[in-house]
């Protein structure tokens, strides 16, 4: 399994996990000229703006670790980018990271809210 396939399967896996905690899913794999989101959901009042990392092992680091500084201005600058095109002003959103371990036939997940926030 390559690891664009791995990411796919760990997205696919995230969506399911993320509906049956109740989050409503808006939209996936949202791309503009800026990035790309992962995952863009509901959470109660809360627009959630998901990065899934998924790995087979840890051998390299924790999936977290993936989404560096750099990568968080991108995606913060394409969920601006999602809320201006949507008209969606004076919401409240938050980025979680999505840790999924693919791990010998099973699926573990670490969820990260508000992963970027203070």
């Amino acid at each position: 399994m390559n690891h664009i396939s791995i990411g796919d399967k760990g997205e696919q896996s995230a969506v399911v996990y993320l509906s049956k905690l109740g989050y409503k899913i808006i939209a996936t794999k949202y791309r503009t000229k800026t990035g790309e989101i992962d995952i863009i959901a509901q959470d109660q009042d809360y627009v959630v703006f998901v990065e899934v990392k998924t790995r087979r092992s840890t051998s390299y680091g924790l999936p977290a670790e993936a989404v560096n500084l750099r990568k968080q201005q991108k995606i913060i600058k394409t969920a601006l980018w999602y809320l201006h095109y949507r008209g969606l002003n004076n919401i409240v959103c938050r980025f979680d990271i999505l840790e999924v371990y693919l791990l010998k036939g099973t699926i573990r997940y670490n969820h990260i809210i508000n992963a970027f926030g203070s």
